[in-house]
């Protein structure tokens, strides 16, 4: 059974080019997955597997607390992980057939006001060589609205200043050329002559973004820079790694942008996830009315 998730893994790199966090996602729940049947329902191949154990699993981590979006995504990994031990002959049925999804909360992503993103963006010391790469790297993330993995994915000539874009690998290997403002082009200049040289020591690194060691940052090591950067800000609200990217989209959208140009920024491939901005810009909308309004 590990063999054939191997196997399944490989294909997924090799035939399918997903992105590394995609396939460690379903390398995640596929293992899971795979420690059930043995454990739990005493399996040793997947050939044995039915529908039922499909629904006991599904019942099991969901009673471990998991939200309909992360079973939806375990029913994703397990119906695309049995339909490739179909075509590859391994099993003579797909027991995941008839396994409806659940569908998913429909939660609004958290944002910053522009007051606050202003707050964020001026945090960083820029007497100091992470100071500027912090600068620098708010600035790109509220000025392109890339994903984490993406902003820490850019390599030097990723970046076009006197051109004004920057060019960044998105999921499944697709290539977005994203827009770049002033603002983001003087704090990138500025790193990228002052103070990146000191970080990159002898080593020698393509990357733009680099931790103290010299290397590439880690999506991690961003992570815990920018809540470090938000509780200097004195920035209450609970945030996540995609705060910026979903505050770049939203803030867009309020100020008249096409929702097609956003789509197309944020390398949605179903413009139905952009839609979602939409919803919260009109219940910020009711939120400034309830506030403001006299008769309220």
């Amino acid at each position: 059974m590990d063999d054939q998730l191997q196997d399944f893994l490989h294909y997924l790199v090799v035939e399918r080019g997903l992105a590394l966090n995609t396939i460690s996602s379903y390398e995640r729940d596929l293992k899971k997955y795979k420690l059930y049947l043995v454990q739990m329902e005493h399996l040793q191949t997947y050939q044995d597997v039915t529908r039922l154990h499909i629904l006991r699993f599904l019942k099991h981590i969901k009673e471990s607390g998991l939200s309909s979006r992360t079973i939806a995504r375990h029913i994703a990994s397990i119906r695309s992980f049995h339909q490739f031990l179909l075509r590859d002959k391994a099993v003579s049925h797909d027991p995941s057939v008839h396994v409806e999804t659940p569908k998913p909360e429909r939660t609004l992503p958290k944002i910053l006001s522009m007051k606050e993103v202003e707050q964020l963006i001026e945090t960083p010391q820029l007497d100091t060589a992470f100071g500027m790469r912090d600068k620098a790297m708010l600035e790109v993330l509220y000025a392109t609205g890339i994903r984490v993995s993406e902003l820490v994915g850019l390599n030097l000539g990723d970046i076009h200043l006197t051109m004004g874009f920057l060019r960044c690998i998105g999921k499944g290997n697709k290539e977005r050329i994203i827009p770049i403002g002033r603002a983001a082009t003087t704090a990138l200049e500025s790193y990228t002559a002052s103070s990146r040289g000191s970080l990159v020591g002898k080593k020698g690194s393509d990357a733009l973004f680099l931790n103290h060691h010299g290397n590439r940052l880690s999506r991690q090591g961003y992570w815990k820079i920018l809540k470090g950067l938000t509780n200097q800000a004195g920035i209450k609200k609970e945030l996540t790694p995609h705060t910026l990217r979903h505050s770049f989209a939203t803030h867009l959208l309020e100020n008249g942008a096409d929702l097609r140009a956003v789509q197309e920024m944020l390398g949605h491939a179903d413009i139905s996830t952009t839609q979602i901005y939409t919803h919260v810009t009109k219940a910020r909308l009711k939120d400034v009315y309830k506030t403001f309004h006299p008769r309220a």
